[in-house]
């Protein structure tokens, strides 16, 4: 791992991706034939999305992605729909299996780095090497997944990104001006006097991805919520019936 002086010692700028798409499936804990997902994105799929983008190969180092602070805004969180899935290698059934997926889910990811990290992976996602994806092969984003490189920290990008969330969906939400929304962030992202909730472990940092030595270290996480306001805000008008009116002061 590099030192934290490389993180602290450098200008700091964030990334922010919007991820969405038909389906999407964050795995962190899954083990023979029940594959879960997540309720967010998890750090081992972004860096791996990452990875692919800029060309990096399963075997080659990933250090300084892992090091990289990660906060995810739940903007829509989908339904979850399981896939009894089959498969053959050629003559031989593979084990069957339930795979878990959210369909028409929308988040946002906010990855704060260095200066010049940054920059090389927003030039990347734009003309990645390899097929990007969110979680799974079988689920590609849709457009635009780079949204933006913002400077500072990734806090302020996480306040002043609009509603990520599709049309239809904030639509249904339309006689509430502002919404309410799960922000899942790196321990020290959420500043204190927000008053996070308190933090619990989760095993999705990734320190290879080679398929011999795949492995993934602890990292902590810190929970809170913030509100953005909905574009498709419609004020709630008072309806009159015509003709009728009433005045409760004119029996005095």
């Amino acid at each position: 791992m590099l030192p934290l002086k490389w993180f602290e010692q450098s200008m700091s700028k964030v990334l922010v991706l919007r991820l969405a798409g038909p389906m999407q499936s964050w795995g962190s804990s899954s083990r023979f034939t029940r594959r879960s997902t997540e309720a967010f994105p998890t750090k081992s799929a972004l860096v791996g999305l990452l990875a692919a983008a800029q060309g990096r190969r399963r075997v080659d180092p990933i250090e300084d992605l892992a090091q990289l602070r990660v906060a995810v805004r739940v903007d829509q969180p989908g339904q979850l729909l399981r896939d009894f899935h089959t498969a053959h290698r050629g003559e031989v059934s593979m084990p069957l299996s339930d795979r878990f997926y959210w369909a028409d889910a929308a988040f946002g990811a906010f990855i704060e780095g260095p200066d010049e990290l940054i920059e090389a992976l927003a030039q990347a996602i734009v003309r990645p090497v390899f097929p990007l994806y969110l979680g799974r092969r079988a689920c590609p984003p849709t457009m635009p997944l780079r949204l933006a490189v913002h400077d500072g920290a990734a806090w302020d990008a996480l306040q002043t990104t609009p509603w990520l969330a599709a049309k239809f969906y904030q639509r249904k939400q339309r006689h509430e001006s502002r919404v309410s929304l799960r922000v899942v962030a790196d321990q020290g992202i959420i500043p204190a006097e927000v008053g996070a909730a308190c933090g619990r472990t989760v095993q999705d940092v990734p320190v290879s991805f080679d398929s011999q030595r795949r492995c993934y270290s602890l990292r902590t996480v810190e929970e809170t919520r913030i509100e953005v306001e909905n574009p498709e805000f419609v004020p709630v008008k008072p309806q009159s019936i015509p003709g009728l009116s009433h005045d409760p002061m004119e029996v005095l």
